[in-house]
């Protein structure tokens, strides 16, 4: 079950999370002027916490917030909210608003005071074995309606949401978008297919998140000696895929065994999802051993 953590930091404090409160004026609640980041923790530390601050650090500058902090302090109070958590497996949540201004209007002011929000969520995290012949997701493919600025890790989700609510809708835990006849994203993940023997994915654009997980795909790609590219894939290539993958730090790497009701490949996990799957496993296992030591 999905939990959020006691303690959370905000603005300058750690307080429990039912005592933390913002301003109704907050930019955050008022416009999503707000951007933010999930960063998976595994054995208590952080996973790929390098490339999770850098894509908060470039969301703050899209949108023309400076940054309050550097990427090692950043860390530093990171790893003071899971220690006073003593959180061990879950994902870390930072959220930063413009701030609170003394009326609402569109327009803004570069000297505003950004509220700042760190907590830690356990969640249900999937692995390997849970995957078995049998498992695998089901997908749909729908209109991609968000706007022009995807790279942007927005909290402006409401696209979002109603795209992965039409999928629950329709029994499936995932919609893949389509702009222009072309594969973007998930709802909430990267895309990945397998046909013939390479590995493809939509590259990174204004339309496309770039995704940690995504990346780390395609270095584990590379290690085991499957070719990969960044491509565009048109629709009628993501329907006949040998495979199909959807990535996000939250889900991992998993196998999309249906899309809108037709079987992928055989409708099982396919072999070389298992061989990467297998590989991020082992990834994240080092992680958690690295943190005992």
């Amino acid at each position: 079950m999905n939990k959020i953590s006691d303690i959370v930091y905000l603005n300058g404090c750690y307080v429990p999370i039912s005592e933390a409160k913002i301003s109704v004026l907050d930019r955050g609640f008022m416009f999503a002027d707000s951007v933010y980041e999930v960063i998976p923790v595994y054995g208590g530390a952080l996973f790929r916490q390098n490339q999770h601050i850098d894509r908060l650090l470039y969301s703050l500058h899209e949108i023309h917030i400076t940054p309050p902090y550097d990427a090692p302090a950043w860390l530093n109070l990171c790893a003071k909210v899971i220690e006073k958590n003593a959180f061990n497996n879950g994902h870390l949540y930072i959220q930063l608003t413009r701030g609170s201004p003394p009326s609402r209007s569109h327009t803004f002011n570069s000297d505003l005071q950004p509220t700042i929000l760190i907590m830690c969520q356990s969640v249900d995290t999937p692995d390997l074995a849970s995957l078995d012949n049998e498992m695998g997701i089901s997908a749909i493919t729908t209109n991609d309606i968000r706007w022009h600025r995807c790279d942007i890790k927005s909290t402006a989700l409401l696209p979002n949401v109603l795209i992965r609510q039409q999928a629950k809708d329709k029994n499936a835990a995932e919609a893949i978008m389509i702009k222009d006849g072309l594969v973007t994203e998930g709802a909430a993940s990267n895309v990945f297919i397998i046909k013939g023997n390479k590995l493809l994915t939509p590259p990174k654009s204004n339309h496309v998140l770039g995704g940690t997980t995504r990346d780390l795909v395609l270095e584990l790609a590379s290690t085991q000696k499957l070719t990969s590219k960044t491509a565009k894939i048109p629709l009628l290539t993501l329907e006949t895929a040998d495979e199909i993958w959807v990535t996000s730090s939250t889900m991992g790497i998993i196998p999309v065994v249906s899309l809108n009701d037709k079987l992928v490949g055989d409708g099982k996990p396919g072999p070389f999802w298992r061989k990467i799957a297998q590989c991020y496993a082992n990834y994240r296992q080092n992680i958690i051993e690295d943190s005992k030591c």
